[in-house]
């Protein structure tokens, strides 16, 4: 009744033990104990910063794989200015020294060889894979398991569930019959597009629309969500799309419709381009992972031409 048996996808499993409760007897070698309190956690995902933040636990996280600099949450790059926060090197390339001296107790990683190399210095680690899921929802709902982590259940649930229902309207709605195009230039001219599996796509499908691409590419089953295609080929693909929705993570946000066709004159041929249809996301996009939801609105809005410009993620682009 006091201890909680948490099992992942990849059929690792952990024992998650309360404060000042003992760990129980017997416990299956592939069973990796976690003590709470988990308060001198190393994460290096900043999607699963967010989900933290929300919760209340960032106290939690001592060490981190993400420089002050590259923060786009205020509360994290605060906590790194302030030394409550210690930058212990990316997520593939850690700073060992740093991690045991800090006393780290619990990390969060991508990486195999650096799991292995962790656990071998005595650290447990659980390998997030919040991002192998397709639905958004699925993404989002990762918020209990921190919460159960950390000792927040009652708030992951909470929110989760406030985030549910804020989109019950939306997603009860009939689809608007609406294309939209998701993507960004790369610095080779090359065009890098969502897989029609990929969680962005379903969003746009949650919203109402549909991903311009579902029926031009196979959703083969890799760990990239992404590809990149030629310009012509996108050109074919998309060129009769409603809406673009431009991916200013990587190259940067467009401040102009010219800023566009100045990467490929023929965006001028698009209808999207010559309807005033043209968006792009913040760069805080990708590491606000618990806006899932109201990224979700703000597609809706632009779908049915709710041109208030009262967007959370995206910015009209003129």
């Amino acid at each position: 009744g006091e201890y909680d048996l948490i099992t992942m996808a990849d059929d690792s499993r952990f024992l998650l033990v309360p404060e000042n409760v003992p760990v129980p007897e017997h416990v299956p070698e592939d069973v990796v104990v976690l003590k709470q309190p988990l308060d001198h956690t190393y994460l290096v995902s900043s999607s699963v910063m967010d989900m933290i933040r929300e919760i209340g636990a960032l106290s939690d996280i001592r060490l981190t794989g993400v420089k002050e600099s590259d923060w786009y949450i205020g509360e994290a790059a605060a906590a790194m200015e302030d030394g409550r926060m210690l930058y212990a090197g990316k997520y593939n390339e850690p700073d060992y020294e740093l991690i045991l001296k800090e006393g780290c107790n619990f990390a969060l990683e991508h990486n195999p060889e650096v799991k292995e190399k962790l656990e071998s210095l005595g650290i447990p680690v659980m390998v997030e894979r919040s991002s192998y899921e397709e639905h958004p929802l699925g993404r989002l709902e990762w918020i209990r398991l921190y919460g159960l982590l950390y000792g927040k259940e009652q708030e992951a649930d909470a929110f989760y569930e406030e985030q549910l229902k804020k989109i019950e309207p939306i997603m009860e709605k009939e689809d608007t019959g609406r294309t939209v195009a998701f993507f960004y230039i790369t610095a080779n001219g090359a065009v890098n597009v969502r897989k029609p599996n990929d969680y962005i796509a379903q969003m746009i499908g949650l919203a109402g629309g549909t991903y311009v691409l579902n029926d031009r590419l196979s959703a083969e089953e890799n760990a990239l969500s992404t590809m990149n295609m030629q310009m012509e080929d996108f050109y074919a693909a998309a060129k009769d799309a409603d809406i673009l929705i431009y991916n200013s993570t990587i190259e940067g946000e467009l401040y102009s419709v010219d800023e566009l066709l100045a990467k490929s004159t023929l965006f001028s041929d698009f209808k999207a381009v010559k309807e005033g249809n043209v968006y792009c996301t913040g760069s805080n996009f990708f590491q606000e992972s618990t806006g899932t939801c109201d990224f979700i609105e703000d597609l809706h809005k632009v779908l049915v031409d709710e041109t208030d410009d009262n967007y959370r993620f995206l910015k009209h682009v003129r």
